[in-house]
């Protein structure tokens, strides 16, 4: 008989990674992932040397502040974890069809039948974090076991890269766990129950609910699922989920400025990615979104909504949108530009060569040289001074 093997995948604080990958200089530094600047907002998302220093999820902004200035505050980026967790799905989908994202940074993946194919599981799951970690340097590991509840529990428990949880016994994995691994164990009133109890482990519940009629009298409604969460039964199945397209481009400055010139050179210089992008697919975005990020965490955006946004149009509304979400004499970190929404470009000729058409045939021009030899190629001087390393 085909073993039922269930993988989950798990990136360990993608965001705080994400955030490393495309700004080396914040390796070692202390970080935290906030959800808004203002002194309400909370910490999503914390580095190792940021718990060192005292911060943690879910604490104010403001008393993070406090705690330490020197704790790098970032605003949660939702776009750049999106499309590293969208690169990320469709780097695994190659190992099997069935793949349900959860979340960002975590993935469930069908090996059913798999082993026959690919050889044993363990290698499998092997060559899965390898490849991700040639391809984005991330860092991940996979739980494996014969359903959705126990491998989650196993990439949240287990230090280990590979962890495998063979089929019968789960039960026996689960019992000197903590009941709040159990997603019925977090509901607020069998978690209230489960500490007046003084339940300690699963072992313990599982003891409580091998009568039926005891856990009826205990946990009510509940009993059904915590007899078969604590027992690691699930039936549940993987359930692939398709993305939305996007065409995503983002810049970390070189040295946080305030300097327009610089400013308008970077924005020009990720609207012609986006263009040349657009170039090749031969298609028309109608919604475009620039997204500033201040060095004291402050995010703004502007969004270019049911307009016909196509290669030639893109660099002059994103410099209109640059203008419009710009009003703070902040320094600027990072610039994004997210387009999406897209349908096919039809160009009608003309018999008739206007000063458009030259200007379009020389946009063309310049995006097959682009396109053939890289989209730095060919770069306006105050692109190239804006970009050059420092």
């Amino acid at each position: 008989m085909i073993s039922r093997d269930v993988f989950h995948i798990r990136l360990k604080d993608i965001e705080i990674q994400a955030e490393r990958l495309i700004d080396p200089s914040m390796k070692k530094r202390a970080i935290a992932i906030i959800s808004s600047t203002n002194s309400t907002g909370s910490v999503r998302c914390v580095s190792k040397e940021a718990k060192q220093q005292g911060i943690f999820v879910g604490m104010k902004v403001s008393i993070a502040r406090k705690i330490d200035h020197r704790i790098q505050l970032l605003p949660y980026n939702r776009t750049l974890y999106h499309q590293i967790n969208n690169y990320i799905y469709r780097s695994i989908s190659s190992f099997t069809p069935i793949v349900e994202p959860e979340g960002f940074g975590t993935f469930f993946l069908d090996m059913h039948g798999m082993e026959s194919i690919r050889g044993s599981m363990k290698n499998i799951a092997l060559s899965i974090i390898n490849n991700i970690s040639d391809k984005t340097n991330l860092f991940s590991t996979v739980g494996i076991s014969t359903n959705k509840l126990v491998s989650r529990i196993v990439t949240n428990v287990v230090p280990n890269r590979i962890y495998k949880v063979h089929s019968g016994r789960e039960r026996k994995f689960l019992a000197p766990l903590d009941p709040t691994v159990l997603p019925v164990g977090r509901e607020k009133i069998i978690n209230r129950l489960l500490k007046f109890l003084w339940i300690k482990n699963v072992g313990q519940v599982q003891s409580i609910t091998k009568d039926i009629d005891t856990s009826r009298i205990f946990f009510g409604i509940h009993s059904t699922a915590i007899i078969r969460q604590s027992n690691g039964y699930d039936t549940s199945l993987v359930k692939p989920i398709m993305f939305k397209d996007h065409i995503i481009e983002q810049t970390i400055i070189p040295q946080d400025t305030n300097d327009m010139t610089i400013l308008n050179a970077v924005v020009r210089d990720l609207s012609e990615q986006v263009a040349l992008k657009l170039y090749k697919r031969r298609q028309i975005a109608r919604k475009l979104r620039l997204e500033i990020h201040y060095t004291d965490g402050y995010k703004v955006q502007k969004l270019a909504d049911k307009e016909k946004i196509n290669y030639l149009s893109i660099v002059n509304t994103c410099r209109k949108l640059f203008i419009k979400a710009n009003q703070r004499r902040n320094r600027i970190r990072t610039i994004l530009i997210d387009a999406w929404d897209f349908y096919p470009h039809t160009n009608q000729g003309n018999l008739f060569c206007n000063k458009e058409e030259y200007s379009t045939a020389l946009l063309e021009a310049i995006h097959k040289i682009r396109s053939k030899y890289g989209s730095k190629s060919i770069r306006t001087i105050d692109v190239f001074h804006a970009l050059k390393e420092t």
